[in-house]
């Protein structure tokens, strides 16, 4: 059971890796500074998270055909990627889903992919593989972490160069910084239900099996 799903790890990252590098040299043809634009493009969240998905899902492979269960570390990184994950397809797909963003045009195969396809992907994995162990509560303040900086850069980097991955981080929008913090808490509030979620599905007993 456990190469068997090693095997369905290795194809679901290569899905992944494969919509990663189909959008950025779709968008990359009809961007004038493409030094700028690569660091845009991996600036954003989206791409963030599922390039951390693919990475999680190649080592979980590997773990899957050598051992009955994931190491402790394995088991906190895949539940911070499930929660990044889970947070790019409820936003995309709540806030963003027919907004054009600035990363030169979109790729239709990709953008489902990397929006919707991967990160319901991502959750079932969660749920499903055999070979979880359970975390405890304080894993919570572990997985947050990495949303935290990514914003902290965005907004700094935001104010130097003038660009923002998103609308709704972009204090030129009404109402100003404070819509923008409005946006910032609600999403981190998101972040931490879901890594609560997470963490929690991890104690169950499906999750065991």
């Amino acid at each position: 059971m456990r190469t068997v799903f090693g095997l369905i790890r290795i194809v679901a990252a290569g899905v992944i890796i494969a919509a990663i590098v189909g959008q950025l040299t779709y968008s990359i043809d009809v961007v004038p500074d493409t030094g700028f634009f690569l660091v845009n493009f991996f600036s954003y969240f989206t791409i963030l998270s599922n390039a951390l998905a693919a990475i999680a899902l190649l080592v979980g492979a590997v773990y899957s055909f050598r051992v009955r269960k994931d190491p402790a570390w394995y088991n906190l990184s895949l539940a911070a990627v499930v929660t990044y994950m889970a947070t790019t397809g409820v936003v995309y797909n709540l806030l963003l889903r027919g907004i054009t963003l600035e990363q030169g045009r979109t790729l239709a195969w990709s953008n489902e992919v990397l929006h919707l396809i991967a990160p319901i992907y991502v959750v079932l994995v969660w749920v499903l593989t055999p070979g979880k162990s359970p975390l405890k509560w304080n894993a919570i303040g572990a997985i947050i972490a990495f949303p935290l900086v990514w914003s902290v850069y965005t907004m700094i980097r935001g104010a130097i160069t003038g660009w923002y991955p998103y609308p709704f981080l972009d204090p030129a929008q009404p109402g100003g910084y404070g819509a923008v913090a409005v946006y910032v808490l609600a999403i981190a509030g998101f972040i931490g239900i879901m890594a609560w979620v997470v963490v929690g599905l991890s104690r169950t007993r499906i999750l065991r099996f």
